[in-house]
Formats: C-alpha cells, structure tokens, sequence
C-alpha cells in the first residue's frame, strides 16, 4: 500500500493536533489515503485519559509548569512532554488494514520504534503492563493513541536530543520511580536527529507495510487554517484545568 507522508517539521501542538484531527476526518471518509504526520513540537506538556492532578501537581491545575503550557488531549495514557529534539509520529490509518485491534497496534508502533533504534545501537525493548519503549527502567518512547471510526489519531514520541529536565516536574506517563532517557543520552551524544528520522519512517514503513510518498499539507489540505487560534485541540483539548 501507499500512503502520505507529511513531515511538518518544528510545531506548535495546537497547531498540529487541528492538522491532525482533519486528516483522521479525511481518512475516515476516504478522501485521502493513510498517512504518517512526522514533528517536533515547541515545549509543551499534554495529559491523556488517564492523567490525574497528582501527576502534574500544583502548577499544572495553572494551565503551565515552569512556563510550559500544558494542554489536554485525548489520547491514552497520563502526562508527558514534548519538546524540540524529539521525534513525535501521529499515524492516521484504518485499523483494520492492518492489525486486529487497539492492543495489536500499540505493539506495533512499540516494534516500529524499537527497530528504528535497533537501526541506530540503542537496545530497546517493552515492559509487560507498560506501554512506551524501555531502555531497562528507562522510558524512552511514549505511545498513547486514540481509534475513532476506525481511524487511528496521536502515536509515538521518541526522545532523540531533547532536553529531559522537564519530566523531571511531573510522574511522566503517570509511572512513580521510573526515568526517562534519550537517543542522545543512550550513546554518549553521538546521535544524528535526521539519520534518527530515516530509521524511524523506515521501520514504520516495514512494520506496517506501508510505503510513504511525500505530500505537502498545503497541497492536501488547502483549505484548512492551520495557525487559527479559535479551533479545538483533540476534541476536549485546550488547557488543563486540573479536572482529569
């Protein structure tokens, strides 16, 4: 199969989840085919399903933490961050094409990622009961994913370079006594973000058997604003008022 591969490069997360939610709409009703949203988000923490006040603490009931917005969303999972330096994947595919259910596909995204840093000599794998990439106690991926009409939103976020001091302010992903760690951190510095977002496009494409073509968001959705500041993040998005 062939489908679109839009690499939005370094975005706001309002911005990208409204990009988002218009492409799952386009997929569902078949007018495009399925794509891959490739980003990086400017600093910005969001909190899932299954996020609690206690996993953010005081400040994140402000809408902020240390002056990074956090924001809700409805995807799977607690809190976690998303910053520059970290490759973030938001596939936008009908389920059924390629795997049995919800479970099926979050372990699929699991082995994209751990094939891609396999690719790059970072020996990765899964805790039963957690979902996410581990490097022993150490998460280095996240998944949190959502499935609508068939249609799967959100995805993956690989910490390639980016700065991880700011988990360091909440329970990420709602797990007490576990750490985080990188790309960059797992080999010593020696890490190239561009080479980590080939390995990453290309064990997605062999994982789901999937062949991607570059598009341009403008090309296929041209008649989205993508920078309005009135339109909804993720259906019940906007900022967290400490509720979840």
């Amino acid at each position: 199969m062939i489908g679109h591969l839009l690499d939005l490069g370094l975005t706001d997360y309002q911005d990208a989840c409204r990009l988002q939610m218009h492409a799952h709409q386009a997929r569902v009703e078949d007018r495009i085919g399925d794509a891959l949203l490739l980003t990086e988000h400017l600093p910005v923490y969001t909190l899932g399903r299954t996020a609690r006040a206690a996993h953010v603490g005081e400040q994140g009931a402000g809408g902020a933490i240390n002056g990074i917005p956090v924001r809700a969303a409805d995807r799977g999972g607690s809190v976690t961050y998303h910053g520059p330096g970290q490759v973030v994947g938001y596939p936008i595919l009908k389920l059924r094409d390629y795997c049995a259910g919800p479970k099926a596909y979050v372990a699929w995204l699991e082995e994209t990622v751990i094939r891609a840093l396999s690719g790059l000599g970072v020996s990765a794998g899964r805790r039963n009961g957690m979902p996410g990439v581990w490097v022993a106690d150490r998460k280095i991926a996240a998944v949190g994913v959502r499935i609508s009409r068939g249609v799967t939103r959100h995805g993956f976020a690989l910490n390639v370079a980016n700065d991880l001091s700011p988990f360091s302010a909440i329970i990420p992903c709602g797990l007490a006594g576990f750490g985080v760690t990188s790309v960059a951190q797992e080999t010593g510095g020696l890490v190239d973000f561009d080479q980590t977002l080939r390995a990453v496009l290309g064990a997605f494409q062999e994982v789901f058997g999937l062949a991607l073509a570059d598009a341009r968001a403008t090309e296929i959705f041209a008649h989205l604003e993508v920078g309005s500041a009135d339109a909804p993040c993720a259906g019940n998005g906007g900022t967290y008022n400490g509720a979840a």
